[in-house]
Protein backbone atom coordinates (compact mmCIF):
# COMPACT_ATOMS: atom_id res chain seq x y z
CA UNK A 1 0.00 0.00 0.00
CA UNK A 2 2.91 2.67 0.60
CA UNK A 3 4.21 1.54 -2.60
CA UNK A 4 1.21 2.41 -4.02
CA UNK A 5 1.44 5.89 -2.25
CA UNK A 6 4.64 6.88 -3.02
CA UNK A 7 4.29 5.96 -6.82
CA UNK A 8 1.44 7.72 -7.05
CA UNK A 9 2.75 10.72 -4.85
CA UNK A 10 5.51 10.66 -7.60
CA UNK A 11 3.68 10.91 -10.76
CA UNK A 12 1.95 14.00 -9.47
CA UNK A 13 5.68 15.25 -8.34
CA UNK A 14 6.65 14.78 -12.11
CA UNK A 15 3.36 15.94 -13.65
CA UNK A 16 3.34 19.29 -11.64
CA UNK A 17 6.99 19.81 -12.48
CA UNK A 18 6.76 19.42 -15.85
CA UNK A 19 3.52 21.97 -15.71
CA UNK A 20 5.80 24.26 -14.13
CA UNK A 21 8.50 23.81 -16.40
CA UNK A 22 6.37 23.56 -19.30
CA UNK A 23 4.37 27.15 -18.16
CA UNK A 24 7.92 28.81 -17.12
CA UNK A 25 9.20 28.25 -21.15
CA UNK A 26 6.33 29.58 -22.25
CA UNK A 27 6.62 32.76 -19.96
CA UNK A 28 10.46 32.93 -21.05
CA UNK A 29 8.88 32.22 -24.77
CA UNK A 30 6.83 35.47 -23.98
CA UNK A 31 8.95 37.35 -22.24
CA UNK A 32 11.70 37.27 -25.38
CA UNK A 33 9.05 37.67 -28.03
CA UNK A 34 8.45 41.22 -26.88
CA UNK A 35 12.06 41.82 -26.50
CA UNK A 36 12.74 40.60 -29.69
CA UNK A 37 8.95 42.86 -31.48
CA UNK A 38 10.56 46.06 -28.63
CA UNK A 39 14.44 45.80 -30.27
CA UNK A 40 12.60 45.29 -33.91
CA UNK A 41 10.71 48.56 -33.54
CA UNK A 42 14.25 50.28 -31.88
CA UNK A 43 15.74 49.15 -35.18
CA UNK A 44 13.16 50.96 -37.55
CA UNK A 45 12.60 53.77 -35.24
CA UNK A 46 16.94 54.09 -35.19
CA UNK A 47 16.91 53.75 -38.70
CA UNK A 48 14.25 55.81 -39.50
CA UNK A 49 16.65 58.40 -37.26
CA UNK A 50 19.31 57.85 -38.71
CA UNK A 51 17.60 58.21 -42.41
CA UNK A 52 15.98 61.85 -41.03
CA UNK A 53 19.15 62.91 -39.86
CA UNK A 54 21.28 62.29 -43.14
CA UNK A 55 18.53 63.92 -44.94
CA UNK A 56 18.91 67.34 -42.56
CA UNK A 57 22.38 66.93 -43.32
CA UNK A 58 22.54 67.14 -46.72
CA UNK A 59 19.93 69.67 -46.53
CA UNK A 60 22.40 72.02 -43.89
CA UNK A 61 25.44 71.11 -46.35
CA UNK A 62 23.29 72.57 -49.85
CA UNK A 63 22.27 75.30 -47.18
CA UNK A 64 25.80 75.93 -46.95
CA UNK A 65 26.85 76.09 -50.31
CA UNK A 66 24.28 78.49 -51.11
CA UNK A 67 25.30 80.86 -48.59
CA UNK A 68 28.58 80.39 -49.65
CA UNK A 69 27.82 81.68 -52.75
CA UNK A 70 25.44 83.88 -51.94
CA UNK A 71 28.90 85.21 -49.69
CA UNK A 72 30.97 85.22 -52.54
CA UNK A 73 28.22 86.95 -55.20
CA UNK A 74 27.61 89.57 -52.74
CA UNK A 75 31.72 90.24 -51.69
CA UNK A 76 32.02 90.51 -55.20
CA UNK A 77 29.47 92.83 -55.53
CA UNK A 78 30.87 94.74 -52.81
CA UNK A 79 34.29 94.78 -54.56
CA UNK A 80 32.88 96.53 -57.75
CA UNK A 81 30.80 98.73 -56.23
CA UNK A 82 34.34 100.30 -53.94
CA UNK A 83 35.70 100.31 -57.80
CA UNK A 84 32.73 101.68 -59.25
CA UNK A 85 32.36 104.83 -56.33
CA UNK A 86 36.35 104.91 -56.56
CA UNK A 87 36.41 105.65 -60.05
CA UNK A 88 33.29 107.95 -60.12
CA UNK A 89 35.21 110.33 -56.81
CA UNK A 90 38.52 110.14 -59.32
CA UNK A 91 36.05 111.03 -62.23
CA UNK A 92 34.50 113.96 -59.59
CA UNK A 93 38.02 115.08 -59.02
CA UNK A 94 38.79 115.43 -62.77
CA UNK A 95 36.06 117.11 -63.21
CA UNK A 96 36.47 119.65 -60.17
CA UNK A 97 40.07 120.23 -61.42
CA UNK A 98 39.14 120.72 -65.77
CA UNK A 99 35.58 122.80 -64.32
CA UNK A 100 36.53 125.47 -61.44
CA UNK A 101 34.16 127.03 -60.06
CA UNK A 102 33.46 130.75 -60.98
CA UNK A 103 34.73 133.47 -58.94
CA UNK A 104 32.05 135.46 -56.92
CA UNK A 105 31.83 138.99 -58.36
CA UNK A 106 28.85 140.58 -56.57
CA UNK A 107 28.59 140.99 -52.62
CA UNK A 108 25.32 141.37 -50.83
CA UNK A 109 25.18 143.10 -47.85
CA UNK A 110 24.92 140.03 -45.45
CA UNK A 111 27.90 138.69 -47.05
CA UNK A 112 29.68 142.27 -46.01
CA UNK A 113 27.86 142.17 -42.44
CA UNK A 114 29.70 138.40 -42.02
CA UNK A 115 33.31 140.09 -43.55
CA UNK A 116 32.82 142.89 -40.59
CA UNK A 117 32.05 140.07 -37.91
CA UNK A 118 34.96 138.39 -39.26
CA UNK A 119 37.47 141.61 -38.53
CA UNK A 120 36.34 141.95 -35.22
CA UNK A 121 37.08 138.44 -34.40
CA UNK A 122 40.38 138.62 -35.64
CA UNK A 123 40.85 141.68 -33.47
CA UNK A 124 39.82 139.93 -30.45
CA UNK A 125 41.97 137.03 -31.50
CA UNK A 126 45.01 139.23 -31.56
CA UNK A 127 44.13 140.73 -28.07
CA UNK A 128 43.80 137.34 -26.69
CA UNK A 129 46.59 135.73 -27.86
CA UNK A 130 49.31 138.41 -29.29
CA UNK A 131 49.34 136.11 -32.01
CA UNK A 132 48.04 137.47 -35.62
CA UNK A 133 46.01 135.05 -37.84
CA UNK A 134 47.76 134.36 -41.29
CA UNK A 135 46.74 132.66 -44.73
CA UNK A 136 49.31 131.17 -46.90
CA UNK A 137 50.55 133.20 -49.98
CA UNK A 138 51.71 131.01 -52.80
CA UNK A 139 55.24 131.26 -54.19
CA UNK A 140 57.39 129.30 -56.11
CA UNK A 141 58.05 125.34 -56.54
CA UNK A 142 60.28 124.00 -53.42
CA UNK A 143 62.95 123.57 -55.63
CA UNK A 144 63.42 127.22 -55.83
CA UNK A 145 62.85 128.22 -52.40
CA UNK A 146 65.97 130.08 -51.03
CA UNK A 147 64.26 132.05 -48.21
CA UNK A 148 60.96 132.02 -46.37
CA UNK A 149 57.62 132.01 -47.48
CA UNK A 150 55.60 135.27 -47.33
CA UNK A 151 53.00 135.02 -45.07
CA UNK A 152 49.63 137.28 -45.61
CA UNK A 153 47.39 137.96 -42.37
CA UNK A 154 43.71 136.93 -42.27
CA UNK A 155 41.34 135.91 -40.35
CA UNK A 156 40.31 131.95 -40.63
CA UNK A 157 36.58 131.62 -39.08
CA UNK A 158 35.61 128.00 -40.05
CA UNK A 159 35.18 124.42 -38.20
CA UNK A 160 34.48 121.03 -39.28
CA UNK A 161 31.18 119.85 -39.41
CA UNK A 162 31.43 116.67 -40.76
CA UNK A 163 33.99 114.29 -42.92
CA UNK A 164 32.71 114.84 -46.34
CA UNK A 165 34.16 112.09 -48.79
CA UNK A 166 36.80 109.34 -47.66
CA UNK A 167 38.91 108.01 -50.75
CA UNK A 168 41.39 104.88 -49.99
CA UNK A 169 44.47 105.51 -52.48
CA UNK A 170 46.11 102.73 -52.15
CA UNK A 171 47.77 99.91 -49.43
CA UNK A 172 52.00 100.60 -49.15
CA UNK A 173 54.69 100.82 -46.59
CA UNK A 174 54.23 99.97 -43.06
CA UNK A 175 51.18 100.12 -40.26
CA UNK A 176 52.84 103.30 -38.96
CA UNK A 177 53.78 106.62 -41.14
CA UNK A 178 52.37 109.63 -43.14
CA UNK A 179 52.06 110.74 -46.49
CA UNK A 180 51.42 114.74 -47.16
CA UNK A 181 51.83 117.96 -49.29
CA UNK A 182 52.91 121.22 -49.36
CA UNK A 183 50.45 123.50 -48.66
CA UNK A 184 52.66 126.33 -49.30
CA UNK A 185 52.80 127.01 -53.40
CA UNK A 186 51.69 125.04 -56.36
CA UNK A 187 53.84 121.88 -55.97
CA UNK A 188 52.06 118.30 -56.70
CA UNK A 189 54.46 116.31 -54.89
CA UNK A 190 53.46 113.23 -52.97
CA UNK A 191 55.90 113.07 -49.64
CA UNK A 192 56.05 110.06 -47.80
CA UNK A 193 57.20 109.03 -44.79
CA UNK A 194 57.00 105.37 -44.08
CA UNK A 195 57.60 103.84 -40.77
CA UNK A 196 57.68 105.60 -37.52
CA UNK A 197 61.49 105.36 -37.47
CA UNK A 198 63.39 105.93 -40.73
CA UNK A 199 65.36 108.40 -42.47
CA UNK A 200 64.53 107.94 -46.54
CA UNK A 201 62.00 110.48 -47.86
CA UNK A 202 60.00 109.50 -50.68
CA UNK A 203 58.93 111.90 -53.35
CA UNK A 204 56.34 111.32 -56.11
CA UNK A 205 56.02 114.13 -58.69
CA UNK A 206 52.25 114.16 -58.42
CA UNK A 207 49.30 112.53 -56.51
CA UNK A 208 48.92 110.18 -59.87
CA UNK A 209 52.32 108.32 -59.94
CA UNK A 210 51.61 107.94 -56.19
CA UNK A 211 48.53 106.41 -56.49
CA UNK A 212 49.19 104.16 -59.82
CA UNK A 213 52.42 102.98 -58.82
CA UNK A 214 53.33 99.37 -56.96
CA UNK A 215 56.52 100.31 -55.87
CA UNK A 216 58.87 103.76 -55.07
CA UNK A 217 61.04 103.17 -58.41
CA UNK A 218 59.01 106.10 -59.77
CA UNK A 219 60.09 108.17 -56.42
CA UNK A 220 62.84 110.17 -55.86
CA UNK A 221 64.63 109.42 -52.47
CA UNK A 222 65.79 112.35 -50.38
CA UNK A 223 68.17 110.41 -47.43
CA UNK A 224 67.79 112.87 -44.28
CA UNK A 225 71.63 113.32 -41.94
CA UNK A 226 69.28 112.12 -38.36
CA UNK A 227 66.49 109.07 -38.67
CA UNK A 228 63.21 110.65 -38.15
CA UNK A 229 61.13 109.44 -34.74
CA UNK A 230 57.34 108.67 -34.57
CA UNK A 231 54.79 109.96 -37.74
CA UNK A 232 54.25 113.51 -36.16
CA UNK A 233 55.94 115.53 -39.16
CA UNK A 234 55.29 117.90 -42.06
CA UNK A 235 56.55 119.32 -45.17
CA UNK A 236 55.80 123.30 -44.98
CA UNK A 237 57.34 125.76 -47.46
CA UNK A 238 59.40 123.41 -49.29
CA UNK A 239 61.27 122.29 -45.82
CA UNK A 240 60.72 119.52 -43.64
CA UNK A 241 60.03 119.64 -40.31
CA UNK A 242 60.83 116.51 -38.25
CA UNK A 243 61.13 115.25 -35.17
CA UNK A 244 64.87 113.59 -34.01
CA UNK A 245 65.51 111.78 -30.98
CA UNK A 246 68.65 112.07 -29.17
CA UNK A 247 69.28 112.96 -25.20
CA UNK A 248 66.23 115.19 -25.87
CA UNK A 249 63.91 115.30 -28.65
CA UNK A 250 64.76 117.74 -31.30
CA UNK A 251 63.13 119.39 -34.08
CA UNK A 252 64.57 119.56 -37.47
CA UNK A 253 64.37 121.76 -40.18
CA UNK A 254 65.37 119.99 -43.18
CA UNK A 255 65.37 121.81 -46.88
CA UNK A 256 63.82 119.53 -49.61
CA UNK A 257 65.45 121.18 -52.36
CA UNK A 258 69.00 122.02 -51.06
CA UNK A 259 69.10 118.90 -48.85
CA UNK A 260 70.80 120.49 -45.92
CA UNK A 261 69.61 121.45 -42.03
CA UNK A 262 68.40 124.85 -42.04
CA UNK A 263 67.34 125.04 -38.16
CA UNK A 264 67.16 122.90 -35.72
CA UNK A 265 66.00 123.43 -32.16
CA UNK A 266 65.45 121.82 -28.95
CA UNK A 267 61.88 122.46 -27.74
CA UNK A 268 61.56 124.20 -24.30
CA UNK A 269 59.38 121.09 -22.66
CA UNK A 270 60.70 119.01 -20.50
CA UNK A 271 59.52 115.60 -19.44
CA UNK A 272 57.79 114.60 -22.29
CA UNK A 273 55.58 111.96 -22.38
CA UNK A 274 53.92 110.08 -25.21
CA UNK A 275 50.80 112.71 -26.54
CA UNK A 276 48.80 109.96 -27.62
CA UNK A 277 47.23 107.20 -25.75
CA UNK A 278 47.03 104.76 -28.80
CA UNK A 279 50.09 106.24 -30.53
CA UNK A 280 53.13 105.43 -28.36
CA UNK A 281 55.42 106.34 -30.67
CA UNK A 282 54.97 110.15 -30.87
CA UNK A 283 56.45 112.33 -28.82
CA UNK A 284 55.59 115.74 -30.58
CA UNK A 285 53.21 115.98 -33.77
CA UNK A 286 53.87 118.74 -35.68
CA UNK A 287 50.88 120.54 -37.68
CA UNK A 288 49.97 123.02 -40.16
CA UNK A 289 46.99 125.13 -40.92
CA UNK A 290 46.25 128.62 -41.96
CA UNK A 291 48.01 130.31 -39.45
CA UNK A 292 51.32 128.60 -39.85
CA UNK A 293 52.81 125.30 -37.52
CA UNK A 294 52.01 124.15 -34.36
CA UNK A 295 53.24 121.66 -31.38
CA UNK A 296 50.67 119.12 -30.19
CA UNK A 297 52.53 117.41 -26.79
CA UNK A 298 52.37 116.03 -23.74
CA UNK A 299 54.38 116.76 -20.28
CA UNK A 300 54.42 114.07 -17.06
CA UNK A 301 53.12 117.01 -14.97
CA UNK A 302 50.23 117.36 -16.94
CA UNK A 303 50.53 114.26 -18.37
CA UNK A 304 46.64 113.62 -18.52
CA UNK A 305 45.56 116.01 -21.14
CA UNK A 306 47.15 117.04 -24.38
CA UNK A 307 49.02 120.72 -25.24
CA UNK A 308 49.46 122.66 -28.05
CA UNK A 309 52.24 125.49 -28.76
CA UNK A 310 52.62 128.16 -31.42
CA UNK A 311 55.74 127.33 -33.41
CA UNK A 312 57.97 130.27 -35.45
CA UNK A 313 58.25 128.21 -38.97
CA UNK A 314 61.08 130.32 -39.45
CA UNK A 315 63.10 130.41 -36.19
CA UNK A 316 61.72 127.58 -34.85
CA UNK A 317 60.32 129.04 -31.54
CA UNK A 318 57.50 128.57 -29.43
CA UNK A 319 55.58 131.51 -29.52
CA UNK A 320 52.48 130.25 -27.36
CA UNK A 321 51.87 127.54 -25.22
CA UNK A 322 47.94 126.05 -24.36
CA UNK A 323 47.01 123.23 -21.70
CA UNK A 324 43.84 121.89 -23.80
CA UNK A 325 41.26 120.28 -22.01
CA UNK A 326 41.70 117.00 -24.13
CA UNK A 327 42.52 113.72 -22.66
CA UNK A 328 45.68 112.07 -23.93
CA UNK A 329 43.70 108.62 -23.00
CA UNK A 330 42.55 107.08 -25.85
CA UNK A 331 43.53 109.24 -28.37
CA UNK A 332 45.42 108.10 -31.28
CA UNK A 333 45.99 111.56 -33.38
CA UNK A 334 45.24 115.27 -33.45
CA UNK A 335 45.03 118.17 -36.33
CA UNK A 336 44.81 121.77 -36.35
CA UNK A 337 42.44 123.92 -38.58
CA UNK A 338 42.20 127.39 -37.91
CA UNK A 339 43.39 127.55 -34.91
CA UNK A 340 41.44 124.89 -33.34
CA UNK A 341 42.85 121.57 -31.99
CA UNK A 342 40.72 118.85 -33.41
CA UNK A 343 41.79 115.25 -30.90
CA UNK A 344 40.87 112.48 -33.37
CA UNK A 345 39.94 109.20 -30.48
CA UNK A 346 39.25 105.29 -30.70
CA UNK A 347 39.55 102.30 -28.44
CA UNK A 348 42.10 99.73 -27.87
CA UNK A 349 39.93 97.35 -30.17
CA UNK A 350 40.07 99.33 -33.03
CA UNK A 351 36.22 100.97 -34.03
CA UNK A 352 35.26 104.31 -35.66
CA UNK A 353 37.43 107.40 -35.14
CA UNK A 354 35.77 110.23 -34.06
CA UNK A 355 36.66 114.10 -33.09
CA UNK A 356 35.84 114.24 -29.53
CA UNK A 357 37.64 117.46 -28.21
CA UNK A 358 38.29 120.50 -29.48
CA UNK A 359 40.29 123.36 -28.03
CA UNK A 360 40.12 126.86 -29.89
CA UNK A 361 42.87 129.05 -28.87
CA UNK A 362 40.78 132.24 -29.59
CA UNK A 363 38.21 131.01 -27.35
CA UNK A 364 35.24 131.06 -29.83
CA UNK A 365 34.19 127.61 -29.80
CA UNK A 366 34.04 124.18 -27.25
CA UNK A 367 33.61 121.08 -27.33
CA UNK A 368 30.37 121.56 -25.69
CA UNK A 369 28.94 123.60 -28.80
CA UNK A 370 30.37 121.22 -31.68
CA UNK A 371 28.64 118.07 -32.60
CA UNK A 372 31.11 115.00 -32.59
CA UNK A 373 32.33 114.03 -35.74
CA UNK A 374 32.68 110.58 -37.20
CA UNK A 375 35.10 108.93 -39.87
CA UNK A 376 34.14 106.30 -41.63
CA UNK A 377 35.34 102.91 -40.69
CA UNK A 378 37.87 101.15 -42.41
CA UNK A 379 40.91 99.00 -40.98
CA UNK A 380 42.93 100.01 -37.60
CA UNK A 381 43.49 103.27 -36.29
CA UNK A 382 45.21 105.91 -37.78
CA UNK A 383 49.42 106.78 -37.15
CA UNK A 384 48.97 110.23 -38.59
CA UNK A 385 46.38 112.70 -40.05
CA UNK A 386 47.66 115.64 -41.91
CA UNK A 387 45.52 118.38 -42.53
CA UNK A 388 46.30 120.38 -45.71
CA UNK A 389 45.24 124.12 -45.66
CA UNK A 390 45.59 124.81 -49.18
CA UNK A 391 43.39 121.89 -50.90
CA UNK A 392 40.97 121.09 -46.59
CA UNK A 393 41.65 117.88 -47.19
CA UNK A 394 43.13 115.21 -44.00
CA UNK A 395 46.17 113.04 -45.40
CA UNK A 396 45.77 110.00 -43.09
CA UNK A 397 47.97 106.84 -42.73
CA UNK A 398 45.69 104.11 -41.38
CA UNK A 399 47.18 100.71 -40.91
CA UNK A 400 49.60 100.85 -44.51
CA UNK A 401 46.28 102.98 -45.82
CA UNK A 402 47.33 105.57 -47.62
CA UNK A 403 43.19 107.40 -47.15
CA UNK A 404 42.21 111.14 -47.97
CA UNK A 405 39.44 112.56 -45.70
CA UNK A 406 37.46 115.81 -47.44
CA UNK A 407 35.71 117.86 -44.80
CA UNK A 408 32.81 119.86 -44.97
CA UNK A 409 33.17 123.35 -43.10
CA UNK A 410 31.16 126.09 -41.58
CA UNK A 411 31.53 129.02 -39.90
CA UNK A 412 32.22 129.28 -36.28
CA UNK A 413 29.17 131.93 -36.13
CA UNK A 414 26.82 129.34 -37.03
CA UNK A 415 27.31 127.02 -34.30
CA UNK A 416 25.64 129.23 -31.65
Amino acid sequence: MAGIVACVLLSLVTMVHSQVQTAFLEYVQTRMGVLEERISQWHDHSSRYSSELRDFKNQVLKMLENIEKEREAVRNEVENTNVRVDRLEREVDYLETQNPAPPCVEIDEKLTELLVNKKKKNEKYEKLTGCPKAEIADIEEPDAIQSPPVIRKSYCSDTISQVNAMKILKRYGSSAGLWTKDPIGNSERVYVLDGAGNDTVFVFPRMKEFTLSTSTRKAARIKLPFPWVGTGHIVYGGNLYYVRQGEEFQVIKFNLANKTVVDSAVLPIEDQVPVYGLSKHNFIDIAADEEGLWVIYATRDNEKNICLAKLDSNSLGIEQMWDTPCPIENAESAFVVCGTLYVVYNTKLPSRSRIQCIFDVSGTISSENVPVVYFPKRYGSHSSMKYNPKDRQIYAWDDGYQIIYKLSMKPKDELY
